[in-house]
Order: C-alpha cells, then sequence, then structure tokens
C-alpha cells in the first residue's frame, strides 16, 4: 500500500474506521470520508501518531452534490486513486408491515445508491492504476432475517451490484469484491436507534447465534478488506466473501 491513494467512506468510526488505520499504517494515503468532523479529526490523529497519512473530507454521500465537489477535489489534488472502500451504512429495524417508506428510502440512499455514485465517479481515477473497489455488505446481503428488512434487501443489491460491475470493469482492469461480515462491534446499531441496553443484550444473544460463540471486531474485518485491496488478492473480483463467524451457515434459531 506504499504510495497508493485510499478513498474510504464512512471512515470516522467502525470497520472505515479500522480500515482507514490499517491502510495508513501500511504507507497508504488515506482520503477520509465522513459526516462527524470530530471524529475524523480523531482518526487522522491516530493515523498520525503511527505514521501515517490521512487526509479528512467531510461529506454526506447521501448528497449528490457533495459526492461530485469531492471527486473535483480528488481530481485536483490527486488524479488517480487506488482503492475505494465503500464502508458507510445505515440500519433501522422493520419488517414488511412496519417499515417506513421514509426508513426505506434513507437505507437505499445510503447503503446503496451512494455505494452505486461512488463507484461510477471514482472508475476514472481506479482506471489510472488499475485499482479496485471493496464494498462492505453483510451477511443479511447473504441470508434472509426478520425485522431489518430495508436493510437486507439493500444489502443483497450491493452484493450483486458488486457481482455486475466486476464482470463490467474486469477488461479495464478493475477488480470489486464485498464482504459480508456478521454481528460485529460498532454504532451503527445504535446509530439506527436501538438503546443500549438492548444493544448490549442483542450482542450477548448473537454468542449463541454465530457458531465460533462470540461477535467480530473492526479490525478482523479491515485485515480481509486490505487483503482484497490489494496486491495479493490480484486475481479476485466479483467475491462476496463472509466474515461473520460461521453465522451464514445457520438456519434460524
Amino acid at each position: 500500500m506504499k504510495e497508493k491513494v485510499a478513498i474510504v467512506t464512512g471512515a470516522s468510526s467502525g470497520i472505515g474506521r479500522a480500515a482507514s488505520l490499517l491502510f495508513a499504517q501500511n504507507g497508504a494515503t488515506v482520503v477520509a470520508l465522513g459526516r462527524n468532523e470530530k471524529e475524523l479529526n480523531a482518526v487522522r490523529a491516530e493515523a498520525q501518531e503511527k505514521g501515517g497519512k490521512i487526509e479528512t473530507y467531510l461529506a454526506d454521500i447521501g448528497e449528490t452534490v457533495q459526492v461530485e465537489k469531492f471527486f473535483d477535489f480528488m481530481n485536483e489534488n490527486f488524479g488517480q486513486a487506488d482503492v475505494l472502500l465503500n464502508a458507510a451504512g445505515i440500519i433501522k429495524n422493520g419488517s414488511i408491515e412496519q417499515t417506513s417508506l421514509n426508513d426505506w428510502d434513507k437505507m437505499m440512499n445510503i447503503n446503496l445508491r451512494a455505494v452505486f455514485y461512488m463507484m461510477q465517479r471514482s472508475v476514472p481515477l481506479l482506471e489510472k492504476t488499475k485499482g479496485n473497489i471493496v464494498n462492505v455488505s453483510s451477511v443479511t446481503g447473504l441470508r434472509a432475517f426478520p425485522n431489518v428488512l430495508a436493510y437486507c434487501v439493500s444489502k443483497a443489491a450491493t452484493d450483486q451490484l458488486t457481482r455486475c460491475s466486476a464482470l463490467e470493469l474486469a477488461p479495464q482492469g478493475i477488480r470489486v469484491n464485498a464482504v459480508n461480515p456478521g454481528v460485529v462491534v460498532t454504532n451503527i446499531h445504535r446509530r439506527g436507534g436501538m438503546e443500549e441496553e438492548k444493544y448490549q443484550a442483542f450482542l450477548e444473544h448473537s454468542k449463541t447465534t454465530h457458531p465460533l460463540g462470540r461477535v467480530g471486531q473492526t479490525s478482523e474485518v479491515a485485515e480481509l478488506i486490505y487483503f482484497l485491496a490489494s496486491e495479493k488478492a490480484s486475481w479476485i473480483t466479483g467475491a462476496t466473501y463472509e466474515i461473520d463467524g460461521g453465522r451464514a451457515q445457520t438456519c434460524a434459531r
């Protein structure tokens, strides 16, 4: 990753944050996108302490104009990119009867539409370096789970977006892959409205639903992302990798 440029969305927390730090630690210049300026600055400071370099860019990737301005920034300041990591995402609970159109639209906008647009706009930058894209999907893209309907649909669509674009971009030398984590300790459920007590109970219960008997850590997912983005994965494209403690292999419990 030395002297390479990695764009990371959702870089202010969770998997995006862990991946940003890992990329920077290994010599990449990370352009970290997020909506929380304080947390973005904290990620940049942590990277600097460890000898890494992170450039921060405050933006809401759900807003088309802000994405367009970001790519103007990339063209003016870098002119190319080696990696795009789409790690931003949101979740809301809700069944087919309970999910509001507003929640549906928000999840499709951030979890799918924004991913598509970031990918589309990054192609000219990635083509220059024969770079690659890694999308953060979910085990819910591979298996059906109740009461997270819109989230499941958005992640299943992300997986298909990954596979289709991998075929289309292969002639340009651009690889596209995705990671499909199980339950990982992040703030996504808290931001989605889950109270702390319920979240802790959810993590405890998740120990029983993941065959390895525990939930995941962001650093573990970041390592898989790093591998897929590296030269060691140069013959891998169109893959959706389970990293879920065996969760996708189980039946409902």
